[in-house]
């Protein structure tokens, strides 16, 4: 089952600096929904509002799943990977002296069940089969592509219904950042699963994404259909490069 997230109105910074104008997107069930733009354009600040890393000034940021709608703006992180909410966040943030398998077990440590914790391993390790190869490594010594792997497989151990994924392409090879993308896309389609991607990547994010918002200077700027951004003469200048 997946779930929506509807921000609405959001204004977010850090201290005296503002970062987000009354930004709002929709994020519906099982979707996967990509936030476009260069750095510094507020959406990583975005990310860590929904997981209840900064609290947003003003707005709203709600959860819809089973029927309930759950006002996120003041939860707890903690509370929020507990409704369903995980993140693989820019730059992994693996534990690098731990295994992968030691990561991996991190990534539910939610979970209670025994059982439950051996069906996602398997589950992950069929997703990602370099990891199972890799089990008793330590991430630290992967390369960067099997790291990312690595993190978006933690995010997984919990069984998400959504998803973040927080500039995943990040310093990685095309051939790696596709294979990311394709398993992505079949966690998607296969398993219901919600995505929010933030990319700076805009031809491969649209490739993968249904709907897109194109972040500027803290604002929503332009949104819709990811078909049909792909197509908008500005965003194929700037982003795409064509």
């Amino acid at each position: 089952m997946a779930s929506r997230i509807l921000v609405r109105g959001v204004d977010a910074g850090y201290g005296a600096v503002r970062v987000l104008h009354g930004v709002s997107i929709d994020v519906r069930e099982g979707e996967t929904v990509a936030l476009l733009g260069t750095n510094g354009n507020g959406k990583s600040t975005l990310i860590k509002c929904i997981m209840g890393m900064v609290t947003p000034d003003a707005g709203e940021i709600v959860l819809e799943q089973d029927g309930e709608r759950i006002d996120l703006t003041r939860k707890s992180t903690e509370e929020i990977v507990g409704l369903g909410i995980a993140l693989v966040p820019e730059g992994r943030r693996l534990f690098p002296k731990l295994t992968v398998e030691e990561n991996l077990l991190l990534g539910a440590y939610r979970r209670a069940s025994r059982g439950d914790i051996a069906r996602n391993l398997d589950y992950c390790y069929e997703a990602f089969p370099v990891l199972p190869q890799r089990r008793r490594q330590l991430a630290g010594s992967m390369s960067g592509g099997e790291q990312q792997m690595l993190a978006v497989a933690r995010a997984l151990m919990s069984r998400p219904r959504l998803l973040l994924l927080d500039e995943p392409s990040l310093g990685l090879a095309p051939l790696v950042v596709r294979e990311i993308f394709r398993i992505v896309r079949t966690i998607n389609q296969h398993e219901r699963v919600s995505v929010l991607l933030v990319e700076q990547n805009a031809a491969m994010a649209l490739e993968l994404a249904h709907h897109a918002y194109l972040l500027e200077t803290g604002r929503v700027v332009m949104s819709g259909p990811a078909a049909e951004l792909k197509k908008d003469d500005a965003i194929r200048r700037s982003y795409l490069g064509y």
